[in-house]
C-alpha cells in the first residue's frame, strides 16, 4: 500500500480521505467564524484579491474546487451574470451543505456536488476559469487533480490556485509559535476541536512552497504560471493559463 501524509502523521493513501473528511465534517459548522478569527479577517481580502485576478466576464463557464462554505463561488456568481454558471463543488458533503444553504439564503440558487478533485465528473475544455481556494493542500494526488483542473479548461483557461504556503523567513518562528499554540486553542474554544485546527498548521507546513507548486503546475500542462505573495507568504495565490 502507498503511504502518504496527513499532518506530520504518515498514513495509508486510503485512509488520507476518510482522516480530511473527518476534519471538515467536526468544522463545517464553524468553519466561517474560524476563518475571520484565524487569519483577523484577511481571508476576505485573499478572496477578493482572487476574484479580481480571476477578471470574468458575464457568461463566463466557472468551476469552484472545494467551495465549501461558497465565499468565491457567491463572488463568482455575481461577475458571471445570468448567461454564465457557477459550478460550485467539494469533497465534503457536511461543507457543501453549509455552503448550499449560505448561498440559497442569499437568493442564489447554483449547480451543487460533491465530487472529487483528482476524477471531475466534467467534460474536457468546459470551463473559463476553475477555482481551488484552501484545498490543494488535502488533495492527496495533488498532481493527479491539478492535471483534472488543466483538462477540464478550455484553451486560454485560467486556474487559480489559492493557498497557504511559505511564509518570509523573517517571521517563520512568530508564525510556528502562533500556528501551534494559537490555532489548536482557538479551535478547541470556538469549534470544540483542537486536533483539526493543529492538523491545518501541519498540512500547511506539508503543501509545497511557492516555487516547488509552481513547477507542478506547469508539470500538469500549463503553459504560463505565476505567484502572488499576499502576507508576506502565508498566503499565495497562484496563476496557471492552459495554452
Amino acid at each position: 500500500m502507498s503511504s502518504t501524509h496527513f499532518g506530520f502523521e504518515t498514513v495509508d493513501e486510503n485512509e488520507k480521505a476518510r482522516r480530511v473528511r473527518g476534519v471538515f465534517d467536526s468544522v463545517a459548522s464553524k468553519y466561517d467564524i474560524m476563518n475571520d478569527l484565524m487569519s483577523g479577517g484577511l481571508h476576505r481580502a485573499w478572496k477578493a484579491y482572487t476574484v479580481m485576478v480571476a477578471n470574468l466576464k458575464e457568461g463566463d463557464q466557472v468551476l469552484d474546487i472545494a467551495g465549501g462554505t461558497g465565499d468565491l463561488s457567491m463572488a463568482f456568481a455575481k461577475k458571471v451574470g445570468n448567461t454564465g454558471r457557477v459550478v460550485h463543488t467539494d469533497i465534503n458533503e457536511a461543507m457543501l451543505r453549509v455552503g448550499r444553504d449560505r448561498l440559497t439564503d442569499k437568493g442564489l440558487i447554483l449547480p451543487t456536488l460533491v465530487c472529487d478533485a483528482e476524477k471531475l465528473p466534467f467534460p474536457d475544455k468546459h470551463f473559463n476559469l476553475v477555482s481551488v481556494a484552501f484545498g490543494l493542500r488535502n488533495m492527496t494526488h495533488k498532481d493527479v487533480a491539478l492535471k483534472e483542473m488543466c483538462r477540464v479548461l478550455k484553451p486560454g483557461g485560467k486556474l487559480l490556485v489559492l493557498e497557504f504556503s511559505r511564509v518570509a523567513k523573517p517571521l517563520e518562528k512568530a508564525y510556528d509559535w502562533y500556528s501551534f499554540n494559537i490555532l489548536p486553542r482557538l479551535g478547541s474554544l470556538v469549534a470544540g476541536d483542537a486536533d483539526s485546527y493543529r492538523y491545518l498548521a501541519e498540512s500547511i507546513r506539508m503543501h509545497p512552497g511557492q516555487e516547488e507548486l509552481k513547477t507542478m503546475m506547469q508539470q500538469a500542462g500549463f503553459g504560463h504560471v505565476d505567484y502572488h505573495n499576499m502576507t508576506a507568504g502565508v498566503v499565495a495565490l497562484h496563476v496557471g493559463i492552459k495554452c
